[in-house]
């Protein structure tokens, strides 16, 4: 494979150094790497700030401002980081420098040319975020067993959409994990944790725990 250019640039919104919120990695200190761009617009996205805002850095620098925290779990993030093609480059850099390494991931781009290293943590969006047209299920074929699928809950009918997606694609013995996050403030969490114990439906139940901890509008956590 060819060896990555460091001189390749990516336009970079945010790096920082949190509390990992979501995942089976929810809890562990955590470098966030936040890329410009994406190409959804999710009615309950928090992080419209990143659809532009951006610097231009080169792969040196960003690997040079990440090793800063000397924290070796890194998270991909955006925005949409697949939008940029040279992040398949940044991974593999931090990869082969012996980091652990997530991308997040919306799950209307093509999956398959990421290191098969990192961890991919891929929504499937369900109908209340108006962007379940987005969905590119080919993406399934290509996740690990050392991925995650989630899914954004923000009513009954997108639980039940989702159950069926789980089932339909057989996701919980496809991946590592499947997980189901509430909407921030839409839906009770009472109600979607009462909805997965009466079906006995095998996936995690996660809240973004970076909400709780900081106010729900702080960025860089």
């Amino acid at each position: 494979m060819k060896t990555p250019d460091l001189n390749k640039i990516l336009k970079i919104n945010e790096i920082f150094y949190s509390i990992q919120g979501e995942s089976t990695y929810a809890g562990l200190p955590c470098v966030f790497i936040r890329l410009t761009y994406c190409n959804l617009r999710c009615v309950y996205c928090d992080t419209e700030y990143a659809f532009h805002e951006g610097t231009d850095m080169t792969i040196g620098e960003i690997i040079n401002e990440a090793e800063k925290y000397d924290c070796r779990l890194l998270e991909v993030t955006g925005g949409e980081p697949l939008v940029q093609e040279n992040v398949h480059d940044l991974m593999r850099v931090l990869c082969d420098s012996g980091c652990e390494v997530m991308i997040e991931t919306g799950g209307s781009l093509p999956i398959e040319n990421i290191d098969e290293r990192v961890k991919i943590i891929m929504d499937l969006k369900t109908p209340y975020s108006n962007m379940e047209f987005k969905n590119r299920y080919e993406n399934i074929k290509f996740l690990k067993s050392t991925d995650e699928v989630k899914f954004v809950i923000g009513s009954k009918e997108d639980y039940d959409w989702s159950k069926n997606k789980i089932q339909e694609y057989d996701l919980s013995n496809k991946v590592r994990q499947v997980l189901f996050s509430p909407v921030f403030d839409k839906i009770e969490n009472i109600d979607l944790a009462g909805w997965i114990l009466e079906d006995r439906l095998n996936v995690r139940f996660q809240l973004q725990m970076h909400k709780y901890i900081w106010h729900p509008e702080t960025r860089g956590v």
